[in-house]
């Protein structure tokens, strides 16, 4: 049996076998619905529904709820048999706690008896999944933005830089924005995630969508509810949002001059190496125009050396940008287990959770 990979993101979990040329066998929302049981009316319980996020800005927060979700990916979705568990590699987000490590190999040994074990950051998996062992990645997760130098497959942590605001931010953006324009309805945030990844878009430049707030196209788009929405120049702040960082309210650098920045923290020697394989992932990095601004705003940085972007190899599936630290890291599985480089229950058995630092790295 191949072993299994796990990219828990805060928005979308990705989970399958091994096999790098095909899409995650599952893409699930992350988010979990639990009962609760109201007692408060004892002749009519009343089970109230309430959303659960085991994982949030990248991390894992709430391990209960992790530990159910696990289970039924594992068992349920891909088919494990209790007593029969195999090898799993997890994906690491940027700067993941020491404490954070150690519990997911525990939980892991402890409580699934799986019989190996590895996990790997995504930085360097995301390069690895468009054939590369140095370069920069730029991930623009739900609930972070990292951006990570990667060394022949190590990460430069002390360049390397975690900004707290990701795609919920962007979506709670647009619901503000969209409740200017449509200021009589009541849009729900699930609805505004579905209208983001629907119609959000990137201007060509900084002059393009400044034109748009004067003249803009505009839709109307059918709620589940009926309501009737008007979207115009709101499709095209979310993107411009990620290169004028100063729309919502922060103080802080487009994503290209951070990235340039980041990378002025590594040695020269380093800096052509890193810039010209450029790798940006993430949900949000897929909406329509991403590329074409994020290379326009690279030809115009101060740098030497502009940033160029790595083009994912055409025998690897589509839609790489949303879960490629799955793909690296089904391609990782495939060395890191035959060799036997990964942590083994005589190893867990032996030295305990803090195994997971000497052995995963």
């Amino acid at each position: 049996m191949e072993a299994a990979v796990v990219d828990p993101g805060s928005s979308l979990l990705k989970a399958g076998f091994a096999i790098p040329d095909q899409a995650p066998a599952m893409i699930i929302p992350t988010q979990m619905k639990r009962m609760l049981d109201d007692e408060s009316v004892t002749d009519n319980p009343v089970l109230d529904e309430v959303a659960v996020d085991p994982v949030c800005r990248g991390y894992v927060r709430d391990w209960d709820a992790m530990e159910d979700l696990l289970h039924y990916v594992l068992y349920t979705g891909l088919g494990w048999e209790m007593g029969n568990e195999g090898q799993i590699l997890f994906t690491d987000p940027l700067c993941t706690p020491k404490a954070n490590k150690e519990q997911l190999v525990q939980l892991m040994f402890e409580t699934f008896n799986i019989s190996g074990f590895y996990a790997s950051e995504q930085a360097v998996l995301s390069l690895y999944a468009v054939g590369r062992i140095s370069g920069c990645t730029v991930d623009i997760g739900h609930g972070k933005i990292d951006i990570a130098p990667v060394i022949e497959g190590a990460v430069n942590h002390i360049a390397s830089r975690r900004f707290e605001f990701g795609g919920i931010d962007l979506t709670n953006f647009l619901a503000q924005e969209l409740g200017k324009s449509n200021p009589l309805l009541n849009i729900s945030i699930s609805d505004v995630e579905k209208i983001k990844q629907q119609y959000s878009c990137c201007a060509e430049d900084e002059l393009a969508y400044q034109k748009t707030q004067d003249s803009c196209p505009v839709e109307t788009h059918t709620l589940p509810d009926g309501q009737v929405i008007k979207i115009g120049r709101e499709r095209y702040t979310i993107g411009e949002a990620l290169f004028q960082p100063c729309l919502l309210g922060l103080e802080a650098h487009g994503i290209v001059d951070q990235l340039v920045r980041t990378i002025s923290n590594v040695s020269s020697d380093n800096h052509r190496q890193l810039l010209e394989n450029t790798v940006v992932c993430g949900g949000t990095s897929s909406m329509t125009g991403f590329e074409e601004r994020f290379q326009k705003e690279s030809s115009l940085s101060s740098s030497a050396i502009r940033p160029t972007l790595v083009k994912p190899p055409e025998y690897m599936p589509e839609n790489l940008t949303v879960y490629s630290a799955w793909v690296g890291g089904a391609i990782l599985a495939k060395v890191v287990f035959p060799q036997n480089q990964h942590v083994t229950k005589a190893d867990y058995d032996e030295t305990g959770p803090s195994i997971v630092h000497r052995k995963c790295f």
